[in-house]
């Protein structure tokens, strides 16, 4: 059975969501990638009508932790596919007494506090600056919100999303103090993911899926596997029915800013790039390159 329909929509499926309901699996890819292998195999096919690549972001059986998630290597191989607008599934604590376990949360903001992760592509021979206030896409964001209606379901259409190291869950004193920074929602994968995203010029919204309160709760008990396993459940079934729907009304063509984020972003003199170099970013920066020649010597 071949492709019928080019690949342009990514999900990339977090805790909890390792397949999609609904898909029509064509092939399994895994690209290598000049940043090494994705988490796992992709997965291309139909759904919908749509051309569809599913990625499991923690690997099948879950067995990547957020630290150690290849985020570089899971987008360049999105791309290199054909991708252009990514939908992100993330599991997330609640950080606010009217965001519910069970809820849904479409995030417009992130806070990034991680340590220990790489966030750029360009760390070898290129820099570029790509403009980052607003990190979630707001068409796709749009596109997701849409697709909530009679869903059953509450959805909360905007927050922030604070991006912890993991994978260990928040002290009370920690949790207590993302509170007193009016974020809504802590998670541990959507950065650099969403950075990424961004730097490949590709579109990314994130479908929050609110499984807890995080440990500031008194009165509620502490965020934990088991609790989250039990509530994740539900979600994931809301989730794929979304997500469905989403892709069903995701435009053919997109003229969003995403895809021109690197137009005024790179500051290097690409002209003397060595070609080892220009292999490595040829993908990224082909737009850029195209018309460029290398100087000799």
């Amino acid at each position: 059975m071949s492709q019928s329909s080019p690949i342009d929509i990514a999900i990339i499926g977090g805790s909890g969501l390792y397949q999609m309901e609904g898909l029509e699996v064509i092939r399994r890819v895994r690209p290598s990638t000049p940043f090494g292998r994705p988490s796992d195999a992709i997965l291309l096919g139909n759904l919908e009508g749509k051309g569809v690549a599913f990625l499991s972001r923690h690997g099948r059986g879950h067995r990547i932790s957020p630290t150690s998630i290849n985020y570089r290597a899971n987008i360049y191989a999105l791309k290199s596919l054909g991708v252009s607008r990514i939908f992100s599934v993330s599991a997330v604590g609640s950080m606010k007494e009217t965001i519910h376990p069970g809820d849904l949360l479409l995030p417009d903001q992130l806070i990034d506090r991680t340590t220990q992760r790489v966030s750029t592509f360009f760390d070898q021979g290129v820099v570029a600056h790509v403009a980052f206030a607003d990190p979630l896409c707001p068409s796709l964001a749009s596109i997701l919100r849409e697709a909530t209606h009679g869903m059953g379901v509450t959805v909360h259409d905007r927050g922030t999303y604070v991006c912890i190291e993991g994978p260990q869950f928040s002290t009370r004193a920690e949790s207590r103090l993302y509170r007193q920074r009016d974020v809504e929602v802590i998670g541990m994968t959507n950065l650099p993911e969403a950075k990424l995203a961004r730097e490949a010029e590709l579109c990314y919204a994130t479908l929050a899926l609110v499984t807890d309160y995080d440990c500031w709760h008194e009165t509620e008990e502490d965020v934990s596997v088991g609790s989250i396993l039990r509530i994740m459940q539900k979600n994931v079934e809301v989730a794929q029915r979304v997500l469905a729907q989403a892709v069903r009304q995701v435009p053919n063509t997109s003229t969003c800013h995403c895809h021109t984020a690197l137009e005024q972003a790179v500051v290097t003199d690409l002209h003397a790039l060595t070609p080892s170099v220009r292999k490595r970013y040829h993908l990224l920066l082909k737009r850029k390159l195209g018309g460029k020649r290398q100087k000799k010597g």
